[in-house]
């Protein structure tokens, strides 16, 4: 009987088992506390700190909005919202604009027929005073101690006149302007003109010769301070009045523009909800187109009549004005400087460019202030349009020839030196040149008041064509917006 040796040795013949060498792994630190394979023990605590992963983008309400309206966009009822909403947009916007223009264009218009126009009469009507009262005082002194209560009054009820309108502008023109200052200006000259003129004839009436030279004092400071100075304000009116009809005159070509995409945008959706329920007419659809055609025809009809009115307001108004104050003020000055001709008795004198000539001042001035005359009465012939306003002009034109040949008898008389006829043919009450003067005068009030009467028609009527239309356009574009909505929203009750 065999026995096993003993002992820890292996019998021969027979290998021993070993384990395969595992190299060492890589891999995540063992969990504290845990059990780690390379030490064969508990792994010691780590303080490792742990990693949460990528952090989610937050999106914008905006990039949100976006996606929410793609989505509906993929949907019939998304879509129908959409064109809702876009089109009364487009209906609100267009009610909005065209109430914007028009008020800015009803206001211009407004302005033309209430305010500048009227302040441009009122600077000619200074200007007008200042030059008529002069030729009043003027005209006073030649008569020396024999003045008459008419020639008085008429001088005294021009300062009058010329002061008041002076209040009006005042209160009309902006403070710190330059048309203020030029009222301002005014007032503090027209004073001391007053106080130059009553030296004038208190020396005058008592023979002395210092009054002649208050007189031309006075009619310097006239001529060459004030009556430039109510020109420049006439002027400044002018232009103020040209600015109201630019401002009134353009076409709203914006309200336009978005009326005709409005309307073209409501027959776009009339035709879709067509094409794709075979139903001809949507109620709520066609009350907002029918809407937006009466607010786009009424805008281009309206602002095309108030435009027609406005052109006539000026071209058969406004410029035979223009030129009609032109021409009264010629007459004026030239009747001034007819009577300081005979004041001067040739003080005041010219030279020529031709260095040779010598003429007298005023006679000079006075033909100058003729040749204006001519051609004003000329062309307010061919401005006139109709009987009530050729006629006057005519009349004057027939006035100014019969002055022009009385002037030069009177102006041979004094160069004979026949002072005294001279000054019958001037101021006398028969065939004398006052006469004519008058004549002018009287035709040319008369024909600018038939001129304001036509403007005062034709703006009138230009301004009553947009009355209504920013109110009335606003109310019907919330109307034409309300229709787009209630329409489609018939359609969108067809998917509940």
């Amino acid at each position: 009987m065999t026995h096993p040796p003993k002992g820890s040795a292996a019998p021969p013949g027979q290998a021993t088992p070993t384990m395969p060498a595992v190299p060492p792994q890589s891999g995540p630190p063992a969990p504290p506390g845990g059990f780690s394979p390379q030490r064969g023990g508990p792994a010691l605590p780590q303080n490792r700190p742990t990693d949460p992963g990528p952090t989610p983008t937050r999106r914008t309400a905006w990039a949100e909005g976006i996606d929410r309206l793609r989505a509906a966009a993929t949907t019939e009822p998304g879509r129908l919202r959409i064109i809702g909403a876009v089109l009364a947009l487009l209906v609100v916007a267009f009610g909005a604009v065209t109430a914007w223009q028009m008020t800015e264009r009803a206001a211009a218009a407004d302005d033309v027929l209430h305010s500048s126009q009227p302040l441009s009469a009122s600077a000619a009507d200074i200007y007008r005073s200042l030059a008529d009262a002069n030729t009043a005082a003027s005209s006073g002194f030649l008569a020396g101690g024999q003045e008459t209560k008419a020639s008085r009054d008429r001088y005294e009820q021009d300062i009058r006149t010329a002061a008041a309108k002076l209040i009006t502008a005042a209160n009309s023109s902006k403070p710190g302007s330059p048309s203020a200052a030029t009222i301002t200006k005014l007032n503090k000259l027209l004073p001391e003109y007053k106080g130059l003129i009553e030296r004038a004839r208190a020396n005058n009436r008592q023979g002395y010769p210092l009054g002649g030279a208050y007189l031309r004092y006075a009619n310097d400071k006239m001529q060459q301070q004030m009556l430039p100075a109510a020109e420049d304000l006439y002027k400044r009116e002018n232009q103020r009045l040209n600015a109201d009809y630019a401002d009134a005159k353009p076409y709203p070509w914006a309200a336009i523009g978005l009326g005709v995409l409005a309307l073209g945008g409501l027959v776009w959706a009339q035709r879709r909800n067509y094409r794709r329920t075979n139903r001809v007419l949507n109620q709520g659809m066609v009350g907002a187109s029918a809407a937006a055609t009466v607010v786009l025809l009424w805008l281009v009809v309206g602002h095309s009549v108030a435009r027609a009115g406005l052109d006539e307001s000026y071209d058969h108004g406004v410029r035979s004005l223009n030129v009609l104050h032109d021409a009264r003020i010629a007459s004026l000055k030239a009747r001034g400087n007819e009577n300081l001709t005979l004041v001067s008795r040739g003080a005041e004198t010219k030279t020529l460019a031709d260095g040779k000539t010598t003429v007298d001042l005023y006679d000079y001035d006075f033909q100058h202030d003729m040749k204006t005359l001519t051609k004003g009465l000329a062309l307010a012939s061919d401005l006139a349009d109709d009987q009530a306003g050729g006629q006057p002009v005519t009349a004057a034109t027939a006035n100014m020839k019969e002055w022009k040949a009385r002037h030069a008898q009177a102006r041979t008389a004094d160069d004979k030196g026949e002072y005294q006829n001279a000054l019958d043919l001037v101021i006398g009450s028969k065939k004398a040149t006052g006469q004519c003067f008058d004549g002018v005068d009287t035709n040319l009030a008369t024909a600018l008041t038939h001129e304001e009467s036509e403007f005062k028609r034709a703006a009138g009527g230009g301004l009553d064509a947009m009355t209504g239309l920013p109110v009335g356009a606003a109310v019907l574009a919330v109307l034409a917006a309300a229709g787009a909505l209630l329409g489609i929203g018939r359609r969108l009750s067809e998917y509940r």
